[in-house]
């Protein structure tokens, strides 16, 4: 499709003179000869790219630009003079103009121009349209009382530098307000750098958060720049802070007081300038007690505490919820839209979502993928849900059954070999993590595996201590 070109000029030789380069390059024109006409085709035809005179009758061409922004802020503009000086090119830019040419136009720089400026604006336009797609993606969705007091207390903190410890369930939506508070805040144009502190394995968390110099430690081929340092200007979201090492809650303390940080390897001090939001679903006070966590790190870190509640205390908001990440996981899959018939909704909006907001929006995936017609049924529902329990450890399944998540079956119960796999291993570490008292870290490091890969274990296997404690 041609972009199309307004030439805003009141002489109608530059007119016919850009019309002749502009169509030759393929382009759409379309001209004015005064301001009042111009303004009146933008609003009834919306152009790609406006090149606007300077020096006008009646309306000169630094009134129509504002009028044009004022219009609309969006609109390329590109001014054209045959005084130019640098004060007017200064002004013309402060104004809303994109650049500047000065006359006589030469077509090759007329050409240059308006293709670096209608790329730029391709690229705005796609920019925005990805901030709009990820903004819905993490959305907060609902209306319960629950949530309207999470949110009042994100209005309050967004607005300040303020460090926020967020408080919740594993799956409740930690990371979700994390965002709201950044992208309300007056750091929303700069970086949201997330660090899963239980994910990383101990010995390069700190590597990861400070970053390092080449040759600091075995296997350090190149510079590193640290999570915090990424974060500069903007904010950082330590998810999971409880699961840090005393070493490495020590440096974050640091930085937290000093706002500097110094890479592995490296004696020099670098100054940041990051806005910390933190969170975990441990009670860190009694991890404090058992001097797993730092007293001094927790105060610097429980400035501005919010509870993120659980889904069982905001049911009103699970109709909504299953409506949003219905459109998602169509939008998501290609796949048709579906209606749930009101006796699921209610069922699910009945059940106790263990796993929460993560938990219920792994199901609706599952349903619209999975589920037969066009309208998902109560029979359409897993088990559990339609049962109202959450789903147990069996010791014994059918021959052909497959081992569901939240379950297992005894390795001698197992139709497969794959299965028989699958319920050893499950079998094997929630065993291990009973011995542990479901310590992740201690089990990890007795199993001989990265603490990350047992966390996948845990997702992949559905153990989870409330169920398998």
């Amino acid at each position: 499709m041609k972009s199309r070109v307004l030439v805003i000029d009141d002489e109608a030789a530059i007119r016919d003179s850009l019309r002749m380069i502009l169509e030759y390059e393929d382009y759409q024109f379309v001209g004015a000869a005064s301001g009042q006409e111009a303004l009146d085709l933008i609003r009834r035809e919306r152009p790609d790219i406006v090149l606007l005179d300077i020096k006008m009758p009646g309306m000169d061409g630094m009134e129509v630009l504002r009028k044009v922004r004022s219009v609309d802020e969006t609109l390329p503009v590109v001014m054209i003079s045959g005084h130019g000086n640098t004060a007017t090119a200064v002004e013309a830019i402060r104004s809303g103009a994109i650049d500047f040419l000065d006359k006589p136009l030469s077509s090759e720089r007329v050409i240059v121009t308006l293709r670096n400026v209608l790329r730029q604006s391709e690229l705005t336009s796609e920019n925005r349209d990805l901030k709009v797609a990820m903004e819905s993606k993490y959305e907060l969705v609902g209306q319960s009382p629950a949530l309207r007091s999470v949110l009042e207390a994100v209005t309050r903190a967004a607005p300040t530098n303020a460090t926020v410890l967020l408080l919740g369930e594993s799956g409740v939506g930690k990371e979700l307000v994390a965002r709201t508070i950044h992208r309300n805040s007056p750091r929303a144009s700069q970086r949201f750098v997330q660090v899963n502190c239980a994910a990383i394995p101990e010995e390069l968390i700190e590597s990861e958060l400070f970053g390092h110099e080449k040759g600091s430690f075995t296997g350090a081929t190149e510079k590193q720049v640290g999570k915090f340092e990424q974060a500069d200007r903007g904010t950082i979201f330590l998810d999971e802070v409880g699961d840090m090492s005393q070493k490495t809650q020590a440096k974050v303390l640091r930085v937290l007081q000093e706002q500097e940080v110094e890479r592995l390897g490296s004696a020099r001090t670098i100054k940041v300038d990051v806005r910390v939001i933190a969170a975990t679903n441990k009670n860190l006070e009694e991890a404090i007690e058992r001097g797993e966590f730092r007293e001094d790190l927790f105060f610097r870190l429980n400035v501005i505490p919010i509870i993120v509640p659980p889904l069982r205390e905001r049911r009103e908001d699970i109709p909504r919820l299953v409506q949003h990440f219905a459109k998602r996981t169509a939008e998501e899959h290609n796949l048709k839209p579906k209606k749930f018939e009101p006796s699921a909704m209610d069922t699910l909006s009945r059940y106790r979502w263990r796993g929460n907001i993560r938990e219920l929006r792994n199901t609706v995936e599952r349903l619209l993928i999975m589920a037969p017609s066009e309208v998902v049924r109560v029979e359409d529902l897993p088990a559990e849900v339609r049962s109202g329990e959450p789903a147990r450890v069996t010791m014994a399944a059918e021959p052909d059954a497959p081992a569901k998540t939240g379950e297992s079956v005894a390795p001698g119960g197992a139709g497969t070999l794959r299965e028989f796999k699958d319920a050893a291993e499950r079998a094997y570490l929630v065993q291990k993590l009973r011995e542990n008292n479901w310590n992740i870290s201690r089990t990890a490091e007795l199993i001989d595996t990265p603490r990350s890969n047992l966390y996948k274990k845990l997702e992949q296997y559905g153990i989870k201590q409330e169920v398998d404690g």
